[in-house]
């Protein structure tokens, strides 16, 4: 959404935090040499990983030419509070723009933020040019950052071309049928099928032998199972096959746990 009646300035960065990749400066440092692209993100929610492709090309893209593409990673979940687990992530994933932890919500806060992925433009006197909620509005966001690079005086025939949408669903005009609903645990579990030993705490289910199951009925394109504990290798989403409008996670090992489903859509 282009920010167009009122004038927002941008927070400036928080004092004593963690920066992966690189650790930029001030905020207003960073605008004397272009726009500030900010990422409310968090490594376990797919819908930000989908958009995760579209702002490390961006990240590629216009950085040389003065703007800077930042991500917060704020966790949605408890396992994403740990520093260790996150940067083995950022590296797994090939995260290359400059990304803070928020472990403690400060820039959160600061930000008066909504959700994930949550994008905020910023450009000459640090006003807001443009934010956006959830995934989709790639080819918009793009085009205002490229507004935005011309308030700094970059001339359109040094921009490259804009770029191409990843997936049909991306697409501004693309219709999706309903969908169920995430499930959040343990809040949620009475949505869930559960057979063998489980208990509850924190922000997840937790298996309490192996080969308990949790099953959850769902009307998606795919489901994925946000996982860690016992068992799991990389803590995070893991996409779960769709059965008969069903799909079922097995407990590998007791200290499984199980922390929420997430589902996506497809264009009808």
């Amino acid at each position: 959404m282009r920010v167009t009646e009122q004038k927002i300035i941008a927070p400036d960065l928080p004092g004593e935090v963690t920066w992966l990749n690189r650790r930029p400066t001030s905020i207003d440092k960073l605008l004397a040499k272009g726009p500030v692209l900010v990422e409310f993100w968090d490594i376990a929610r797919v819908n930000s990983l989908r958009t995760m492709p579209y702002m490390e090309e961006w990240h590629r893209r216009y950085q040389p030419l003065g703007a800077t593409v930042l991500g917060i990673h704020s966790p949605g979940y408890t396992f994403g509070a740990d520093e260790e687990i996150v940067c083995a992530a950022v590296e797994r994933l090939g995260v290359e723009r400059p990304v803070l932890l928020d472990p403690s919500f400060i820039a959160w806060r600061e930000y008066g933020n909504k959700g994930w992925p949550a994008r905020y433009l910023w450009s000459r006197g640090g006003e807001l040019r443009y934010f956006h909620y959830g995934e989709g509005d790639y080819e918009d966001c793009e085009l205002a950052l490229r507004e935005a690079l011309a308030e700094y005086g970059v001339e359109a025939g040094n921009l490259p071309a804009p770029m191409a949408l990843i997936r049909p669903e991306d697409a501004p005009d693309a219709q999706f049928p309903a969908q169920t609903a995430d499930i959040t645990l343990p809040p949620e579990a009475d949505r869930l099928t559960l057979t063998g030993e489980w208990s509850e705490s924190g922000d997840w289910l937790e298996a309490g032998a192996t080969d308990a199951t949790a099953t959850a009925r769902c009307e998606a394109a795919a489901a994925f199972a946000i996982v860690s504990g016992k068992g799991v290798a990389e803590p995070g989403p893991v996409e779960t096959p769709i059965t008969d409008g069903s799909c079922t996670v097995v407990a590998p090992q007791a200290g499984f746990r199980l922390h929420a489903f997430q589902f996506t859509a497809s264009p009808s």
